[in-house]
């Protein structure tokens, strides 16, 4: 670890080295590139860097109004500088008016808390290796900009015509409330229908145990609002879907990353991490993980159930691609563990359309008050008319025959992809069973940060590792979306830029 990243694990963040170093650290990382630059460039004296690194961490929240700073040797220790350095930073910064001199008590930090702005609190050298830069742009892309890295299905291959038949259907029921806010839990008729589609893959709830969100983004805020507090610990898998980093980071919590094999979370690692941190939630996902494609095994979920009960964990299971499985149910936590310390969160944005914001969380009975209580209080209501409109979509013939569409046209995409990937040098992870990601990794000395940087320059973009992990070896890997990937453009452009040399690992 760094010096700077010793100071930011001195303050608190005790998650694991490279991920503060990537998701909490980052402000440390601009200081770092002060003192790397040529003599013209570097930054004037040791004491400005020192006051700069501080600056960040009061700007991004990590020191709030009335937090006691450092001791001065201890500072001086992390940062590998004199006493005198931090002294004259200190008194600098109380100049400034950004911290406060007791006497006898030390240093703090001075002044109201500072907005918090995602952007500001972790800035990476690498645009392209930006979860914040990265979605933006996918969002805003140009219809012809190819997107092998994306994680949506295309347009073409949503049920266009269900969609325009549900939205007629609506507009012409007079019974319907076109203008009212929803119920406290959620339009009930979806609620039941969501009920018997939960049952299917062996999650038993009832109509009662849903509430419906505006998103699974939105569910899963919930759960953190309901569940932790700023300083908690909570576990996620590495690699983990990159949403979930400014979210934890927006909830002010530690993180630990879990790493992963081809059955699952590795359980004994798993294990440690639960003994080590004591988290307050574990953040997964059982089927077609994203960005790994992986499938739990039945073992493995078993073995996580134990733990889970053993070091009072609560775990937040996404359910987001399950409408994906070709064959019988798999695996579910919540399954095995009848939503008692298992929460299930889900969404039909990736097989109705993602412009349908509805999402939902199945939890155990106790627990449905105090999260209504806490949506009504963030958000007021869930869309009445998104909720009616995937109802009916649901509850149509026709949702059932565009699976199976969907799942046949998925897994031709997925056999045509990994043919190519193979062919061009790639080695995938696993062999996912359904679902739409693939995880591969580069031939040796190749960059995927590079690489997405190279291809971007012809329009097309893949998501390179460290959007998903900080793991040392995160930079030889791409996750690729099968359904995004049959454009001849995207293997093009991905093999042009493996012959780039600056592509390769210096």
């Amino acid at each position: 670890m760094s010096p700077f990243a010793a100071v930011v694990a001195e303050s608190g963040w005790r998650g694991q080295r490279q991920l503060c170093t990537v998701w909490l650290n980052c402000t440390d990382q601009l200081v770092i590139q002060m003192l790397e630059r040529s003599p013209k460039e570097r930054a004037p004296t040791r004491v400005a860097s020192v006051m700069a690194t501080l600056k960040a961490r009061i700007e991004n929240r990590a020191l709030a109004p009335g937090a006691r700073l450092p001791s001065v040797r201890a500072l001086a220790a992390s940062l590998a500088v004199s006493k005198s350095t931090i002294v004259e930073a200190y008194e600098r910064l109380v100049a400034e008016g950004e911290v406060t001199a007791r006497r006898g008590a030390g240093f703090f930090v001075a002044g109201p808390t500072r907005p918090l702005m995602l952007a500001q609190t972790c800035e990476p050298r690498e645009p392209v290796a930006d979860w914040l830069r990265t979605h933006r742009a996918a969002l805003a892309a140009d219809p012809d900009f190819v997107q092998p890295g994306s994680g949506w299905l295309p347009e073409s291959w949503m049920p266009e015509a269900g969609i325009q038949r549900a939205l007629r259907d609506l507009a012409r029921d007079r019974a319907f409330r076109k203008t009212h806010y929803d119920s406290a839990a959620g339009y009930e008729p979806l609620r039941r229908q969501l009920a018997v589609r939960l049952g299917e893959r062996g999650v038993v709830a009832s109509p009662e145990q849903i509430v419906l969100t505006d998103s699974t983004t939105q569910a899963i805020d919930l759960a953190m609002r309901f569940l932790v507090q700023p300083g908690d610990v909570v576990a996620v898998d590495d690699p983990s879907y990159f949403r979930l980093l400014p979210l934890l980071k927006a909830h002010r919590v530690e993180v630990v990353a879990a790493p992963l094999t081809p059955e699952g979370p590795d359980v004994e690692a798993l294990g440690v991490l639960f003994a080590a941190h004591s988290p307050r939630l574990y953040l997964t996902a059982a089927a077609f993980h994203n960005p790994t494609g992986l499938t739990l095994s039945p073992a493995v979920a078993h073995r996580i159930l134990k733990l889970v009960e053993r070091h009072q964990v609560v775990v937040v299971e996404d359910e987001i691609f399950a409408d994906f499985e070709p064959g019988p149910p798999g695996t579910r936590l919540a399954a095995f563990d009848g939503l008692e310390r298992v929460i299930q969160v889900g969404s039909y944005s990736k097989t109705v359309s993602a412009a349908l914001r509805c999402g939902y969380l199945a939890l155990r009975p106790d627990w449905v008050d105090p999260v209504i209580d806490l949506k009504l209080a963030t958000a007021l209501s869930s869309s009445h008319f998104a909720a009616a409109f995937l109802h009916r979509m649901l509850t149509e013939a026709g949702y059932r025959r565009h699976l199976c569409a969907l799942r046949a046209r998925l897994a031709d995409a997925m056999g045509r992809t990994l043919t190519r990937l193979k062919a061009t040098g790639l080695t995938p992870w696993i062999e996912p069973r359904g679902g739409v990601f693939l995880w591969a990794r580069l031939p040796d000395r190749l960059d995927a940060t590079a690489i997405a940087r190279l291809a971007l320059g012809e329009g097309v973009s893949f998501a390179p590792g460290p959007v998903f992990s900080a793991a040392p070896d995160a930079h030889a890997y791409l996750r690729f979306n099968a359904a995004a990937s049959l454009s001849p453009r995207s293997f093009d452009a991905l093999e042009r830029a493996m012959a780039d040399p600056r592509a390769r690992v210096a």
